[in-house]
């Protein structure tokens, strides 16, 4: 995937901006697109790439960001642009200059998540379907949380394990699971929060000016401790963004059992993505899940 001069021409029509002796910096870091930095006059994007194919997983991520940036809680690149040329999809944000979330700013990202996560939202799910990585999330609106996990979540990415081919005890053990998922909230009743969706230490940083910024969301609306179980699973954000999260929006004790139901849904996705290397995490989760229930 390139930014070839059809595609600039495309962009300069698209954002009627003057990209004339523009630069281009390949910028690494993902597993699923590819990704420069465009520097023109008066302009600096973040340019993501795939095939045409997935362009409605960027119109997905625009919508996510945008809504996001609506609830002025927590800081989001601002989308230029979304679209697809020349057998292309591509994503256009105003570039941002980013540093390791550490200390004072951590902190922040606490307050400012656990704000977000207060907002009220109508319903579980979302008004489109996106994308997990490249994985088709589903957001089909629900009114009962559990059932939502159940069916849209964890159902789902057992179904897409067996089409590509792990079977046996993970689908034995796992079906077990989802039938006893209404359990684990027997005591929970979480209200609707609109989520980033895929939390991990990777889609969270400070800009230029130390203030948190989180990106590449996978959003919908539903229980947020499913973000903060997220934000564990890689590395997580250190002492500060946990106590400063704390103090804002306490999580429920019954929390930490939860998190591993939660954080499976992000397993098997990465068995669906990355192959087998996952699946002795996967099931060992589904195991420690159904011990919590005898």
């Amino acid at each position: 995937m390139q930014v070839n001069a059809s595609l600039i021409r495309h962009l300069q029509q698209a954002t009627g901006r003057d990209l004339g002796n523009h630069r281009l910096t390949r910028v690494g870091g993902g597993d699923i697109n590819a990704a420069f930095r465009l520097q023109a006059n008066n302009t600096d994007w973040f340019v993501k790439l795939n095939r045409a194919g997935l362009s409605g997983m960027f119109a997905a991520e625009a919508a996510g960001l945008r809504e996001i940036d609506a609830q002025q809680q927590v800081k989001v690149p601002k989308v230029v642009s979304v679209g697809e040329h020349d057998h292309q999809a591509y994503l256009l944000l105003e570039y941002e200059a980013l540093d390791a979330l550490r200390g004072d700013s951590a902190g922040r990202f606490g307050e400012q998540l656990a704000r977000l996560h207060r907002q009220p939202q109508a319903f579980f799910g979302w008004h489109i379907d996106n994308t997990i990585g490249s994985t088709p999330q589903h957001n089909d609106r629900h009114n009962d949380w559990p059932g939502f996990w159940q069916q849209q979540r964890l159902g789902k990415q057992l179904q897409f394990a067996a089409e590509n081919g792990f079977t046996g005890s993970l689908q034995t053990k796992g079906l077990k699971l989802l039938e006893n998922i209404p359990a684990f909230f027997s005591r929970h009743r979480p209200h609707p929060s609109l989520l980033h969706g895929d939390l991990w230490g990777g889609n969270a940083a400070s800009d230029g000016q130390g203030n948190p910024i989180m990106f590449d969301p996978a959003c919908y609306y539903g229980d947020r401790e499913t973000d903060i179980a997220m934000t564990e699973l890689f590395g997580g954000f250190g002492p500060n963004f946990y106590s400063a999260y704390q103090a804002e929006y306490p999580l429920d004790p019954d929390y930490k059992t939860r998190k591993t139901l939660y954080n499976l849904y992000h397993i098997l996705n990465h068995l669906n993505l990355f192959g087998g290397g996952y699946l002795g995490q996967a099931n060992g989760m589904i195991e420690q899940l159904l011990s919590e229930l005898k």
